[in-house]
């Protein structure tokens, strides 16, 4: 009798243990199941928040703060200006690990392997460390020269370098919740990874009048003021991917850089990396190329052209952060249809988006243009070079979804292709050669750079994702090794 109630028990912990294993087989399969429309919704709309959040605290709030600093507010907002290349890269090394990882993670999850997806997380959370520690001591030690190579001026040179000073120490924390939070969002947890951005948002604004006006730091205590929101981020962010909420968790067994694991998340990264740290190149060239035939007015335009250019690239790339989930999973699972049907999805969001910003760019170029300036002059200028700089913006949607989509996929060197296409064959060459052409209006040539190299680079991915596409989906049918 009692060889039998043990034989019972023993079934029961069977039992027990088989639907675990069921459970955590099967924890992620809202993303091959529920409605795709109902699916991008619940991801995209969090992740295109979370961007808008993080350009508005990052891009305009500190520098309103600044800005205003009683008796040196002009010039320190340019001190601290000269500052975003280097902060631009800071943030592309954390999408180089963190962008790079997170979609063979979910294909791995997929794929029903999560022993390979956490070994993912963890060798990308050890890089991300590790980097930032070789970045920290580069920009502790050599960040006045690279300011002065920005455009620092004697007068400006010091506030950059009091800023960068305490930034420096902080680039731990952005490298970490930046990157981490790629996983966050990878495992369909948009919500947590958008509050991952807004807690951030939060203690910046609130700590940035604290210690720049309350404590008179000026500029350090903007920088003060982001590094501890990055910490709180951080702290987290790190809690989520170690708590008992997330699917893949950070453990200290997978913390070793594993050569097979960490080089092809780096190789899909590439393709961010390059988009992200190409800006502060591209930014230089424009300027300098305005600077020579349109003087100031020319530059300050520029400056209102690149942030009404982000309204529209980062809510695209929120929509793919979003989609990315589903294509990875789906393709990691083999459902090719569902692949499909969710890049499908992803272009005509992304593509009715850029549309829609076309035309009211077009329509009211005046009204863009005086959200970032009152001066009557410089928004009468900015409106005809609005309407040049974005002529092609309808066509991004396609660019961006397909691009997004390579990356989802894992298809690193098309992903690079596209990236360094657009940006470095196609536009940088074309900032020089077009004023060339029209001699008679330079200025306005240097603006018209960016719609032609966005025609053609959309053409050019147009044509290389209907090839590409169709085979990745093939290739699904028989599965080989990531």
């Amino acid at each position: 009798m009692r060889r039998e109630n043990m034989e019972q028990v023993k079934s029961r912990q069977n039992s027990h243990a088989s639907d675990s294993q069921k459970k955590g087989s099967t924890d992620k399969e809202f993303l091959r199941t529920e409605p795709l429309g109902r699916l991008l919704l619940k991801l995209a709309l969090p992740t295109v928040a979370a961007q808008l959040i993080n350009m508005l605290y990052n891009n305009i709030v500190d520098r309103i703060y600044i800005g205003h600093i009683p008796g040196i507010g002009a010039t320190a907002l340019t001190g601290v200006g000269v500052c975003m290349p280097l902060i631009m890269i800071v943030s592309a090394f954390a999408a180089l690990v963190g962008y790079g990882g997170a979609p063979r993670a979910s294909i791995f999850m997929g794929k029903k392997d999560k022993e390979s997806a956490e070994k993912t997380l963890g060798n990308c959370f050890l890089l991300q460390i590790i980097i930032s520690v070789i970045l920290t001591v580069i920009l502790l030690i050599w960040n006045r020269d690279f300011l002065m190579a920005f455009g620092a001026s004697e007068n400006t040179i010091e506030y950059g370098v009091s800023y960068m000073n305490i930034y420096a120490l902080g680039t731990i924390f952005v490298e970490i919740t930046l990157g981490m939070n790629a996983f966050i969002t990878a495992q369909g947890f948009a919500k947590t990874g958008m509050l991952s951005v807004l807690i951030g948002a939060v203690t910046n604004i609130v700590l940035d009048p604290v210690f720049i006006f309350g404590f008179d730091m000026d500029v350090r205590g903007a920088a003060l003021a982001t590094i501890i929101s990055q910490a709180v981020s951080c702290v987290w962010v790190v809690g989520f991917l170690c708590g008992k909420k997330t699917y893949l968790k950070i453990k200290t067994k997978n913390l070793r850089l594993t050569p097979e694991i960490v080089l092809p998340c780096l190789a899909l990264g590439v393709a961010t990396f390059i988009m992200q740290a190409s800006e502060s190149v591209i930014s230089v060239c424009f300027n300098s190329s305005l600077q020579k035939y349109g003087g100031d007015i020319a530059v300050g335009a520029m400056t209102i052209l690149t942030s009404v250019m982000q309204f529209a690239m980062l809510p695209l790339q929120g929509l793919g952060q979003g989609a990315q989930p589903i294509i990875s999973y789906n393709y990691g699972a083999g459902d090719t249809e569902r692949v499909g049907k969710a890049f499908k999805l992803l272009l005509k969001a992304s593509l009715s988006y850029a549309v829609l910003l076309w035309v009211l760019v077009m329509l009211f170029p005046g009204g863009f243009a005086a959200m970032f300036t009152s001066d009557a002059q410089l928004v009468d200028y900015t409106k005809t070079a609005l309407r040049i700089y974005m002529g092609a913006l309808f066509l991004m949607g396609i660019q961006m979804a397909c691009q997004m989509t390579f990356n989802a996929l894992g298809r690193a060197t098309e992903s690079i292709v596209v990236a360094v296409m657009r940006k470095f064959v196609l536009l940088i060459p074309l900032i020089y050669i077009v004023p060339r052409i029209m001699s008679s209006n330079p200025t306005m040539g240097v603006y018209m750079a960016e719609p032609i190299a966005d025609t053609i680079a959309v053409t050019f991915t147009a044509i290389l994702f209907s090839v590409q596409f169709r085979k990745t989906l093939r290739s699904a049918s028989n599965p080989t090794k990531l």
